[in-house]
């Protein structure tokens, strides 16, 4: 993790706060490196979380604003998360029903929401599609009940994935078209996340005007809670490469695994840059780089190079802070890398090493 890439980010994120007086949080679903909360403190609300240990998490590491959204709480850990948040926002009007008198009975100062479904993403991959058919997330339109919002403060919808704000603005037009009549009545209203707010290419006057328009229109106050853009490009992921074969054309085994250490890279599927490299045949030699898992599929992708990959030669993968630390594991007892914290004077700070223990404490 580079620490001044990790500040600009915060820099734009915060400026966002201060023009519009919205409130950003992260959301440690895509990244929790809790030694770097104490400069994400400075900038941002507080972060929201997806159950109990996340939630556990920020409240002790963060000590800022908690929230809390899950499809749905368990009866056996719900005391505790009443404990740790201050917005608990829920997936169906019968979770509100059951847990309401819980919040009551605990004396304790708790907004709380519902998570609204519109419909409307322009999500492509259903993997990561909150709207798509037969969705488990949020209420539509059609079990939306007005007669339950007694208690209710705010409402959330998340339908976006690493997209602009254009797309939060058509996003907008649908909620405000489905619910609107409810929004008066509110308190806040959250937009969720995927809005990549960092990249070079986000309208952050679009998102300003999409925040405004909502908070003069409503009245309400306005939540994000960008995961992705608080970290993106702030991370790397520094490999070296194990052996070279050949079978119709030339592999690279590395000592970092996609299964194992970035399994987005299988998931989504997306391919990470790497620096120096280019496409396949761009550059003079093209290689493909797999992971040393039994997995055959553990391949990273195919990249080209100026020179010939060798045993010990690194590679440098990049914008790997968000969703690799979270999501990472041991199969095939592979050790998982050291977390380095580069600081801005410089200085590198090694905070953690993984071993055997961390591998046999899983199982």
């Amino acid at each position: 993790m580079d620490e001044g890439l990790l500040r600009r980010n915060l820099e734009l994120l915060h400026s966002i706060e201060t023009r519009t007086g919205c409130h950003i949080l992260l959301a440690l679903k895509a990244f929790s490196m809790y030694s770097t909360f104490p400069l994400i403190a400075r900038y941002l609300d507080g972060v929201t979380a997806s159950g109990l240990l996340e939630a556990r998490l920020g409240y002790e590491e963060m000590g800022k604003a908690v929230h809390v959204f899950s499809p749905a709480y368990s009866e056996d850990e719900f005391d505790e998360i009443i404990g740790y948040c201050g917005h608990i926002v829920f997936n169906s009007f019968d979770q509100w029903r059951r847990f309401a008198p819980k919040i009551q009975a605990s004396g304790k100062q708790i907004s709380c929401g519902i998570r609204i479904n519109p419909g409307y993403s322009e999500i492509e991959t259903d993997l990561y599609n909150p709207c798509f058919q037969n969705s488990r997330l949020g209420v539509t339109l059609e079990r939306f009940e007005p007669e339950a919002l007694d208690g209710i403060e705010g409402l959330h919808f998340h339908t976006m994935c690493e997209q602009n704000a254009d797309t939060l603005e058509r996003t907008l037009a649908v909620v405000e078209e489905k619910f609107g009549r409810w929004l008066g009545r509110m308190k806040w209203i959250n937009f969720g996340g995927g809005h990549h707010i960092t990249r070079p290419d986000y309208d952050v006057e679009r998102l300003v005007r999409c925040i405004e328009h909502i908070q003069d229109t409503y009245d309400v106050e306005v939540y994000l809670e960008p995961g992705e853009a608080v970290a993106l490009n702030t991370g790397f992921l520094v490999a070296k490469v194990l052996d070279v074969v050949e079978n119709g054309m030339n592999i690279a085994i590395l000592d970092t695994s996609a299964a194992c250490h970035m399994p987005d890279v299988l998931e989504m599927p997306y391919r990470p840059q790497i620096i120096g490299a280019g496409i396949p045949r761009e550059k003079a030699y093209t290689y493909r780089l797999g992971g040393p898992t039994c997995l055959a599929g553990d391949i990273i992708g195919d990249y080209s190079f100026d020179q010939p990959l060798f045993p010990g030669k690194r590679l440098v993968f990049c914008d790997m802070a968000i969703y690799t630390m979270v999501k990472n594991n041991t199969f095939n007892g592979m050790n998982l890398p050291s977390i380095v914290l580069h600081h801005e004077d410089g200085t590198d700070e090694v905070v953690k090493r993984f071993g055997y223990e961390d591998f046999k404490a899983r199982l």
